[in-house]
């Protein structure tokens, strides 16, 4: 069988506001996501809604705002047709990329033409999802030494992908933990220092002010006006009250004049530890934020793109899905990465740009030297740590901001990646058109 090109046609997304005080935090999710999906909609005046075949929603909490149906109610509440099927997908931060994943594969085999990928997240009020468990928790904690014992056996699986030896300490500690653990873990094994994520955290600051400052973000946020939140004496969202009207134009996350001294005045997150006795190195500065937003996608046959007269944004070439252990889970984006590459058929060097999600600055060092792409050439207008990381939403706004990015620069090959919780990585290739 013959595959098919696809392409990047467009993408938008909300601002991404503070998780639990933020300016969406009185905002129903499903209704913002109508606006991104109707402003994406009103930019491609060339497709007939009707020709849209799929709409995919990533996305990790379970709002239930839309009781596991996001997609769905998006759809239906931006005016599309009955004919446009909704899927919603799970995994984790890698949600909408693997959303974006699955929609692509199918229009590369014939069964799908024009198809949007979507994420929403509401990290600060997340309403649904989760909960429970009783007895089978102690079981599994039981059991974690047993898990522990395979995981150290199969440390010889790390070598194929990385040149830095796993310390044993690393080996030895719970495979089950929190993400910033994990962090604190890739920042033991690759020996870095605080002060090496403090600037990494300034330079992300300063690159997404510029960018914004030059407008390169004009044309991927969109606005909205909702109300301000009312807040409760407990930090909580009076939902009953109404706030004044604002119209939200930006990331919220973004803190202009961030600075290494501010920063070292930062303490390191609480409940960390280092299990080799090394410094605590990773704090609320140079780690992303929390957030709510939603990002949307359109992907085509190439074929049909053309015959509609659009010119998309780039090509997308490769896919890749990788696991590490899970006590290193910000490294995931290096065998992920090296599955992409082999799927589009090139290698690393070929790389002009590279969409990292900055979950932790302490795994975009150690992934970029692992793969040997230069950090001149990683998140060049900025990333999460500045932009924020609303979980599901990310991996399509990683997508689209990748191929925004290659359109203006010229670049012909691009990366975007990012980690996965519970030790996993997920990555796509671009290519100019």
């Amino acid at each position: 069988m013959e595959l098919k090109n696809v392409v990047l046609v467009d993408g938008v997304r909300s601002p991404f506001t503070k998780g639990g005080r933020g300016g969406f935090a009185a905002t129903r999710l499903d209704e913002l996501g109508v606006q991104v999906l109707k402003t994406l909609l009103e930019r491609n005046p060339k497709l007939d809604p009707f020709e849209i075949e799929e709409i995919g929603l990533g996305n990790v909490g379970g709002v239930a705002e839309y009781g596991g149906f996001g997609g769905n109610h998006m759809a239906r509440l931006a005016g599309l047709p009955e004919s446009v099927c909704t899927f919603d997908v799970t995994r984790q931060c890698g949600s909408s990329m693997e959303s974006l994943h699955r929609i692509a594969q199918s229009i590369m085999v014939g069964a799908t033409k024009v198809g949007i990928s979507m994420g929403a997240e509401r990290m600060g009020r997340q309403l649904g999802g989760g909960g429970g468990g009783g007895d089978r928790i102690t079981s599994f904690n039981e059991d974690r030494h047993e898990m522990n014992e395979v995981q150290r056996n199969m440390a010889p699986d790390h070598e194929k992908y990385f040149a830095q030896e796993i310390p044993d300490f690393i080996l030895d500690s719970d495979p089950i933990v929190s993400m910033v653990q994990t962090a604190q873990n890739v920042a033991d094994t690759y020996n870095l220092t605080r002060e090496q994520l403090d600037q990494f955290a300034v330079d992300s600051h300063r690159k997404y002010g510029e960018a914004l400052a030059s407008g390169f973000y004009d044309d991927e946020i969109v606005p909205y006006e909702t109300e301000r939140p009312v807040m409760n004496d407990d930090g909580t969202v009076d939902l009953d009250q109404h706030g004044e009207r604002v119209r939200i134009t930006h990331d919220e996350g973004y803190r202009p004049g961030t600075n290494m001294e501010t920063l070292a005045t930062l303490r390191n997150v609480k409940g960390i530890v280092s299990h080799g006795g090394k410094e605590l190195v990773i704090t609320a500065g140079n780690s992303c934020p929390t957030n709510d937003g939603v990002t949307a996608a359109l992907l085509m046959n190439e074929d049909k793109a053309r015959e509609l007269g659009i010119e998309p944004l780039a090509r997308i070439i490769g896919f890749g899905v990788a696991g590490v252990k899970p006590q290193l889970m910000g490294l995931g984006p290096v065998p992920a990465t090296h599955k992409a590459l082999e799927h589009a058929g090139i290698s690393a060097d070929q790389i002009d740009r590279v969409e990292f999600n900055e979950a932790f600055a302490a795994q975009v060092i150690p992934s970029m030297a692992e793969l040997g792409i230069p950090m001149e050439k990683v998140n060049v207008n900025g990333g999460s740590v500045a932009i924020g990381h609303p979980l599901g939403a990310t991996g399509t706004r990683l997508v689209h901001t990748l191929g925004r990015e290659m359109k203006r620069s010229g670049a012909r090959y691009g990366l975007a990646t990012q980690c996965i919780g519970a030790g996993m990585g997920i990555s796509t290739i671009l290519e100019s058109v």
